[in-house]
């Protein structure tokens, strides 16, 4: 396991230690999400308007996190950390290793700078959904083979909008939750192979989304969907889907297991397979 994963972990489980002086009240368990593969607070795939931690108004909240996906052909690695003030805005940053296959060789690397404001309503209780905007700043920071393939850029921006709510007595006496979100992105491959393209090479428009349903109060299985934007004439870009446990034995610890279909990546098809996330929250 590399350095980095080992300082996560290690973070992690400090946060773990901690945690329990800071966040046992306030705030239902699970409502501070787990972390997201670039480092916000929501689901594996995608951010949701939740913020991160347990922090509520006047506090502050935060948490470290650690990931692994392992597809056919590829792994992703994630290191990532946030801080949360007042259950208002949420600020993060994550790095990416994206490991290649031997026949191209080498690895990608990217890191993320978020930051995600929530504008209205509460996740749980009154009249409307939580929703929160984010902007994500990415810099690919092995830029080589990104333009090789036609990427237009080494780093760039995205906008999104999020909105989640939760129903404490849904269908068949369960607490559900879902998750909405627009994204304006050029990213390639949520920027590992950079952004923009020969094909296109503006800012579009996706959709992401994501839904849940408690088997208890501390298990929760879903699903997310997340589309992406095809801007290469070098190989098509997928849309990504996942299926996911996650298990809040605590409000310090989160364990995430998902299976993930990536679709084709880079040209080479059938990229599914297993993501597992650590995240500890003080």
């Amino acid at each position: 396991m590399k350095k980095s994963m080992l300082g996560a972990l290690g973070v992690c489980l400090f946060a773990t230690g901690i945690a329990s002086a800071h966040a046992s009240g306030g705030k239902l368990l699970a409502t501070g999400g787990v972390t997201s593969i670039e480092g916000a607070a929501g689901g594996g795939l995608t951010p949701w308007a939740l913020l991160s931690s347990y922090a509520e108004e006047g506090e502050w909240g935060g948490t470290a996190a650690m990931s692994q996906a392992n597809v056919s052909d590829f792994r992703l690695d994630l290191t990532a950390a946030s801080v949360n003030y007042s259950n208002r805005i949420e600020l993060s940053v994550a790095q990416q290793t994206f490991d290649l296959p031997e026949v191209i060789g080498g690895e990608l690397e990217q890191t993320i700078y978020g930051a995600k404001y929530r504008v209205l309503g509460d996740v749980i209780y009154g009249n409307y959904p939580q929703v929160s905007v984010g902007v994500q700043y990415k810099e690919n920071t092995r830029a080589a083979l990104p333009t090789a393939v036609g990427s237009q850029r080494d780093s760039d921006y995205d906008v999104y909008v999020a909105a989640s709510r939760a129903w404490l007595n849904g269908p068949f006496n369960r607490t559900w939750l879902a998750n909405a979100a627009v994204r304006a992105t050029r990213a390639n491959e949520i920027g590992l192979l950079g952004f923009g393209g020969d094909l296109e090479d503006d800012h579009q428009w996706v959709a992401e989304v994501s839904a849940g349903v408690f088997l208890h109060r501390s298990l929760v299985v879903g699903a997310e969907y997340r589309q992406k934007p095809d801007n290469l004439s070098f190989a098509s870009e997928s849309d990504w889907t996942s299926v996911f446990v996650a298990w809040f034995p605590s409000k310090s610890l989160a364990l995430t297991g998902a299976y993930v279909d990536l679709g084709e990546i880079a040209g080479l098809s059938g990229q599914d397979g297993l993501y597992l996330s650590l995240q500890g929250s003080f």
